[in-house]
């Protein structure tokens, strides 16, 4: 499911129009955006966590060239499903 199927879904749903399910979905990804910038965890319970990682600095090899490469640290965002979702999934 794409977004344009999402939000079309979701407006059939909640018998909303699909520019206001659009404007929201594009709210709440910058609001989400905004906390974890910030390093906050977010949680809705039963639907999703997110919080932030961090990944140290390693090392890898180019598979082309066999070369070893450093791979540099970088942050990182933690998805993990809620129990609704977990659910949804082994059904």
């Amino acid at each position: 499911m794409n977004r344009k199927e999402l939000v079309a879904a979701v407006a059939d749903e909640a018998s909303l129009e699909q520019k206001t399910v659009d404007a929201v979905l594009r709210a709440l990804q910058t609001t989400l955006e905004g906390a974890i910038a910030k390093g906050d965890k977010v949680s809705v319970p039963g639907f999703f966590n997110l919080s932030t990682g961090h990944r140290a600095a390693r090392e890898g090899r180019n598979p082309a060239t066999g070369e070893t490469i450093t791979i540099a640290a970088a942050n990182t965002v933690k998805f993990s499903a809620g129990s609704a979702l977990k659910e949804a999934a082994n059904k």
